[in-house]
């Protein structure tokens, strides 16, 4: 007989506990504790992978100098976007956790790149959507999955939620890529408790953990966010895979951004841009062109930014409005900077320069819904304010590359050489940045003009 027994889980930390408890210990939330049943069966040999696999692994203690060290095999892809955010392409026995809002595109994005893959054998789980409601997203896309023989397919499709069926087929089909949709749909035997409940979600992601490793196969586990835009579930989850990605982006724009969160293959800061068509989701290439607002007129409050994001330089238009305040509090109203960040920059406009951005309400915004947090960005923003402020248009063909200290001094920013050369490719005629990044310039030639200054006072002088 199976032992029956059952334990209180924090929903919102995933903490277990043997009795309820009102104060979550670990994440010192109030009232998050909820009573689950757990059976634990000894049916666990069914998910015994060491005869799916050709190579079985010795079980022994060894030195770290014994280890053979190697790059790891990847699976590159047809989506440059995707192999740059998973830092080079899918790695074999990796498992990588996929978020983000309803409806911004996470299924439509791995069913794509599923199609796409045409020599690999994959299978879609989908615990969402039936047969038919997939094969009118596949025929809207219009990829066709032949493999090297025309006659042969390598995209299988399985709906079903009980981890226990799901194995029991990936032991027949044998694939090499495993894409779920989504985790939070998923069912143990093990575990009676409902599906998307703590303990469920925990032990699908441990049993396919576990699959992923043994077996060396890629798993991609698409999962939901809750209201605050975390991943739904235990923190645990998250810890359990090796690689995080968050899928973002106003959904009343065309342009989707998938962000590394976490990875252990990777960069943690890389960035992929995607445009939503009628046919799927296309891979942004160039990003600074999308970003930066083809327009006829001069408007004043536009500056060009040079930012970095992961290995990729961009180029971005921040926009900014002062206005005589209405009301006795001034407003300062953001999107896509941080409000801290600015209300220093004014304090140093305040101080420095003597301009009364205290009687005035500011609002600032990044252009195509970005989130910049490039400390590169501040000579743009002041730029930026003091052209709304002058209510003068910058000269055009300009950009900044600069951090401003609180004595109102441009600091120097790394990897300067990237920022100029996108600079360069798209046009610009001049990028103004600190002095003191000019030592590691010396030497090298470029085609656009150099600007260098030390304070924000010489800039003001420079421009207006």
């Amino acid at each position: 007989m199976s032992k029956i027994k059952t334990a209180f889980f924090c929903s919102n930390c995933g903490y277990e506990s043997m009795k309820w408890i009102g104060k979550c210990p670990s994440c010192d939330q109030w009232n998050t504790f909820v009573e689950e049943v757990i059976v634990k069966d000894n049916r666990l040999s069914e998910t015994d992978w060491k005869k799916f696999s050709p190579d079985k692994k010795e079980i022994k203690t060894i030195s770290i100098n014994e280890v053979i060290s190697g790059e790891e095999k990847r699976i590159i892809t047809s989506d440059s976007e995707l192999n740059r955010v998973l830092g080079g392409g899918i790695v074999a026995g990796s498992i990588v956790l996929v978020g983000g809002e309803p409806g911004i595109g996470k299924s439509t994005l791995f069913l794509q790149n599923g199609l796409m893959l045409k020599n690999i054998t994959t299978l879609y789980i989908s615990g969402e959507e039936s047969e038919q409601q997939i094969k009118m997203r596949a025929d809207r896309l219009k990829i066709q999955n032949k493999g090297l023989l025309d006659s042969q397919e390598n995209f299988y499709l399985l709906t079903e939620t009980s981890t226990q069926a799901i194995f029991q087929e990936i032991r027949k089909l044998k694939p090499e890529l495993v894409i779920v949709d989504s985790v939070q749909t998923l069912q143990s035997p093990y575990i009676e408790s409902s599906p998307g409940s703590v303990s469920q979600i925990r032990e699908c992601a441990a049993e396919f953990q576990r699959f992923a490793k043994e077996t060396n196969t890629p798993v991609f586990l698409i999962g939901h966010i809750t209201k605050d835009g975390s991943i739904a579930g235990p923190k645990i989850l998250e810890h359990m895979v090796d690689t995080v990605l968050q899928f973002e982006g106003d959904r009343h724009y065309a342009y989707r951004i998938l962000r590394t969160l976490k990875n252990r293959f990777g960069s943690t800061s890389e960035l992929g841009i995607y445009e939503m068509t009628d046919e799927g989701m296309k891979a942004v290439s160039n990003p600074s062109e999308i970003l930066i607002t083809q327009k006829e007129d001069q408007l004043s409050g536009i500056a060009i930014g040079a930012t970095i994001e992961g290995l990729r330089p961009i180029l971005i238009e921040v926009q900014a409005l002062a206005t005589q305040a209405v009301y006795g509090t001034p407003q300062r109203t953001v999107s896509g900077f941080d409000l801290r960040r600015l209300q220093l920059l004014l304090a140093v406009l305040e101080k420095r320069g003597g301009f009364h951005f205290g009687l005035k309400d500011i609002f600032l915004n990044i252009a195509g819904g970005l989130k910049v947090e490039d400390p590169s960005i501040d000579l743009a923003v002041l730029c930026a304010l003091l052209s709304s402020y002058e209510d003068s248009p910058l000269p055009p063909h300009i950009c900044f590359a600069g951090e401003v200290g609180l004595s109102g001094e441009i600091r120097a920013v790394n990897r300067i050489e990237q920022r100029i050369a996108e600079a360069e490719k798209l046009g610009f005629q001049k990028i103004i940045l600190s002095k003191y990044n000019q030592k590691g310039l010396k030497n090298q030639k470029f085609n656009i003009e150099v600007v260098s200054m030390g304070r924000v006072d010489e800039v003001y002088k420079y421009l207006f």
